[in-house]
């Protein structure tokens, strides 16, 4: 007969490997162990004692008996024993998985049982009047909670140090401080300190930018004699701003206004003080201006402020915006600790950067940075400064002009030039050579600007002659149309950056200062980046044209359509108007033209392109000979320089205007460069 449900739940000590487990709610129980409640206190006494007796005593036994080791018995044989009456009692594992069982004799036996039987094997017990319990779940207690607790998390945790140690560490402190050794300076400044008067640079040591050093000599005369600003009544400037582009010496010129003044130098980059953590950035800047402080009169210098003082966005759902924005707070006290300088602190803060344009007004206003100090790219002269200034330890032979390397370099900062006579050093220490020569230098200068040469490949003859027909494409284009800048070199060597080849072509000085470009020349632009793909195709026919003229297609759709929507250059119903902005219609950009008026700006870059085009097929179609011939000589000799395209224009090309074989005034530099004079020219085209 079926029992109640109801069970009590004996608390049994762990034997065997037995841990507690609460006994399943439809599980039947022994009367036996069931305690009843009376109503009056004497029988609720008597009962409590009765039960507690039956507890100890089926507690007690095993514990008594746990010196023994229990005997594994198949279930089968425990069933046998329950009905034969063999078993006095049973306990049920806190597993729910096995049983341990004392038979009559004494002896413990230990059986597998299966959950899905448990409720059968009770029942049998029941009919059997063999008392059973179940072993009841441990209390944890709370040391065991939190050494549960911290084991679980000890790995984790140690991850997370090893993430965050180096970011919150920062290296050993500096002579003046700095950012120390431990997490609990995450506030300090990364910044450098150079107490030493003399910086090891002054104005002689900053070639290429005269006009910048000018705008900065007032600085250092406010450092060395602030009292004779002071006796006029005149504030001197808390914060200069120089803006250009990489390369060009603003570090260096920061460093030289710190040697000229013998004041203290302290840098930092506007990086260092942007982190994970929302207020360090603001904790770093109040300490570096602390640090200045201290060390009045002296400049601050920091690097790449953009990455701070970006302009803050209106919103708060902006990039920058939000009050809790780490960036904009500490933007913020940049501009709360200019405003708390006095006349007299002492401190200047120089700021340097390639991106102006982004910088947030507050920070330009006057009171701030109100010093706007442009640190262009050099010019010729500049150039030829710089590469006095980085010639000064290495032996040039007699071989190497700077002024005509100089006169090479259009386009190049003053970094690209200390790097141009390093490679130059090393080019020259692989020849086993104990000075540098005018080979070293040029074999540098392709290495800078079209990438190392390659080898492979040049074995291949039909390769050779593919590039060597796209090349001379480029090459008689651009040395046919006059105005356009000239032809320096030709090559079919590959190079590193995966150029089969290229024509060089040497602007002008005049006209790369200005950055202004005629129609006139942008059109010829055009139809020399076409002549690659020509020339493919009259010699090989539409079938078998390459991708090789990828990059120039690249490059023509993007001045065509320039020349259209931003330069107002369309022929006809567009007009002299701007369509799009100086970054286009990309994503963010607002849209200035309709879908129609778009689709007149495709029809006019069509237009344009087709002009182009036509212009450049009709010009090698007239000069197949001459297009034949530097083919076989780049096969022959792999390079062409100047003088070579000018002596196989001369003698093979037709319909070409005679001005171009005259070395025009604005490409003397270039010939110079190359040591090509009047003579040369006459001896060419004689």
């Amino acid at each position: 007969m079926k029992t109640s449900l109801a069970v009590t739940t004996v608390l049994l000590g762990s034997t065997h490997g037995f841990s507690p487990v609460a006994l399943p709610r439809n599980v039947k129980t022994n009367s036996h162990v069931r305690v009843s409640m009376a109503a009056s206190d004497n029988e609720s006494l008597r009962s409590k004692a009765a039960a507690f007796s039956a507890a100890l005593a089926i507690g007690l036994t095993p514990l008594a008996a746990s010196a023994a080791t229990p005997v594994n018995v198949p279930y089968s044989n425990l069933l046998g024993e329950i009905k034969s009456g063999e078993v006095e009692r049973l306990v049920f594992a806190s597993d729910e998985k096995s049983v341990l069982v004392t038979t009559s004799e004494g002896v413990q036996q230990v059986s597998s049982v299966l959950p899905s039987v448990q409720e059968k094997l009770i029942d049998l017990l029941v009919s059997a009047d063999v008392p059973f319990t179940v072993q009841p779940l441990p209390e944890p207690s709370a040391l065991d909670a939190i050494f549960s607790t911290v084991a679980r998390l000890a790995f984790p945790l140690f991850l997370l140090f090893l993430f965050l140690a180096p970011r919150l560490g920062g290296g050993a402190a500096g002579p003046m401080g700095g950012m120390g050794g431990g997490m609990f300076d995450i506030g300090k400044s990364k910044s450098k300190i150079e107490m030493e008067p003399d910086t090891g640079v002054t104005f002689a040591d900053v070639a290429g930018c005269e006009g910048s050093k000018l705008e900065l000599v007032e600085i250092v005369d406010f450092l060395k004699k602030p009292e004779k600003f002071a006796a006029v009544g005149a504030k001197a400037p808390r914060g200069v701003i120089m803006e250009g582009p990489p390369g060009t010496g603003k570090t260096l010129l920061a460093k030289a206004v710190a040697g000229e003044a013998g004041v203290p130098f302290i840098s930092a980059s506007g990086s260092e003080f942007v982190e994970m953590f929302v207020g360090v950035g603001a904790s770093r800047i109040r300490d570096l201006f602390g640090q200045a402080k201290k060390s009045a009169p002296c400049i601050i210098f920091i690097d790449e402020i953009d990455a701070i003082g970006k302009s803050r966005s209106g919103g708060a759902g902006g990039t920058n915006g939000g009050g809790n924005d780490e960036r904009e707070q500490t933007l913020n006290q940049i501009l709360t600790e200019m405003d708390g300088f006095e006349g007299s602190t002492g401190v200047v803060v120089v700021a340097a950067t390639n991106r102006a344009d982004v910088l947030d007004a507050a920070l330009l206003r006057p009171g701030r940075f109100d010093r706007r100090v442009p640190v262009d790219l050099p010019d010729k002269t500049g150039r030829f400064e710089i590469l006095k200034v980085h010639a000064r330890s290495k032996p040039l032979d007699a071989s190497v002009d700077l002024e005509k390397v100089a006169a090479r370099t259009t386009g190049f900062s003053g970094a690209s030039l200390a790097n141009l006579l390093n490679e130059a050093a090393i080019v020259a220490a692989r020849r086993e050579r104990t000075d540098i020569s005018i080979s070293e230098v040029e074999f540098a200068l392709d290495r800078l600007t079209v990438g190392m040469e390659k080898r492979t490949g040049m074995a291949n003859i039909k390769r050779q002659e593919l590039v060597a027909y796209h090349e001379a494409g480029h090459a008689i284009m651009g040395a046919v149309t006059p105005g356009f800048d000239a032809v320096g070199k030709v090559t079919i060597i590959p190079r590193s950056n995966g150029a089969g080849g290229f024509t060089l072509f040497v602007p002008s000085e005049e006209l790369q200062d200005s950055g202004m470009y005629s129609r006139r020349y942008l059109e010829a632009q055009l139809a020399v980046a076409l002549g690659g793909r020509i020339a493919e195709q009259l010699v090989y026919g539409d079938s078998d044209i390459t991708t090789g003229a990828s990059g120039d297609f690249q490059r023509v759709a993007q001045v065509a359509r320039m020349m259209v929507t931003q330069w107002g250059f369309a022929i006809d119903e567009l007009g002299a108007t701007a369509w799009e902005g100086p970054n286009g219609n990309g994503m963010g950009q607002p849209r200035m033209a309709s879908a129609s008026t778009e689709k007149k700006i495709d029809e006019q870059v069509e237009i344009i392109v087709r002009r182009a085009y036509d212009r450049c097929f009709k010009c090698l179609s007239d000069n197949r000979n001459l297009l034949e011939e530097m083919k076989n000589t780049l096969i022959l000799e792999e390079t062409i320089d100047y003088l070579g395209v000018m002596k196989l224009i001369k003698e093979y090309g037709v319909n070409i205007d005679e001005s171009i074989l005259e070395i025009p005034p604005a490409l003397q530099d270039m010939a110079d460069a190359m040591g090509i004079d009047a003579s040369d020219i006459e001896a060419v085209t004689a």
